[in-house]
């Protein structure tokens, strides 16, 4: 009789698809090829299955993306924000920052403006909570999240649109090559940092930025 230890391979049906299964599927598409690539027909291909099995597990894509966030914003820590509800914007902009650097997926289905995970929105909550605190009225605390929102958004779309082109691209890019031939009578400023003006733009500013920003909200007051 055949041995059990010389079988190898799959036998028989594959395995029966689960939630688990095709969050856990997506998460690696979504990290290797980003949001706009994302379809039930590529992830079904990804798993060996078809679009409509899939199907039985989530709705659409909107929810399958739903189920995505709220399971990084569950794992997001719960850090003691600073009790100066200037430092406590600060920290929690901060914050906000550092979770959507370390999963740059989530800043492109963020960008739409339309879906969210509820479980994250505790690091809303104490930013609009700080600013109040900070002297704005309920609606100049809204207008401030939503500054620091979209600086902090914009910032990491280009670091990872840019981040993805050097990686698909090993040449220069048309900004540099405009750069360098730019006239410097006309130009003098930019010309004399052209040949820093990708290692100057490429640095992590954005912490600085945030408190000039936080910094201008509460000047308001």
């Amino acid at each position: 009789m055949e041995s059990r230890t010389k079988r190898v391979g799959r036998t028989g049906r594959p395995p029966r698809l689960s939630q688990e299964a095709i969050i856990a599927a997506a998460q690696r598409l979504l990290a290797e090829e980003g949001a706009d690539n994302l379809s039930m027909r590529r992830l079904a291909k990804e798993l060996d299955s078809t679009p409509m099995a899939i199907y039985h597990h989530v709705r659409d894509k909107d929810e399958l993306l739903l189920l995505l966030l709220e399971a990084h914003a569950q794992s997001i820590p719960h850090p003691d924000l600073p009790e100066n509800p200037r430092e406590r914007m600060i920290a929690a902009g901060q914050l906000l920052h550092d979770v959507l650097a370390d999963c740059p997926w989530i800043v492109e289905v963020l960008a739409t403006d339309n879906l969210m995970a509820a479980s994250a929105l505790w690091i809303v909550e104490a930013i609009v909570d700080a600013a109040v605190g900070c002297g704005l009225t309920s609606e100049q605390a809204v207008d401030a999240y939503r500054t620091i929102w979209y600086y902090t958004v914009g910032e990491l779309m280009i670091r990872v649109t840019r981040a993805r082109h050097q990686a698909a691209s090993d040449q220069p890019s048309h900004r540099d090559r405009a750069l360098a031939t730019l006239p410097a009578d006309t130009y003098p400023r930019l010309v004399s940092l052209a040949d820093r003006w990708a290692e100057l733009t490429a640095r992590d500013t954005h912490h600085q930025g945030l408190e000039a920003v936080v910094a201008g909200l509460i000047a308001r007051v």
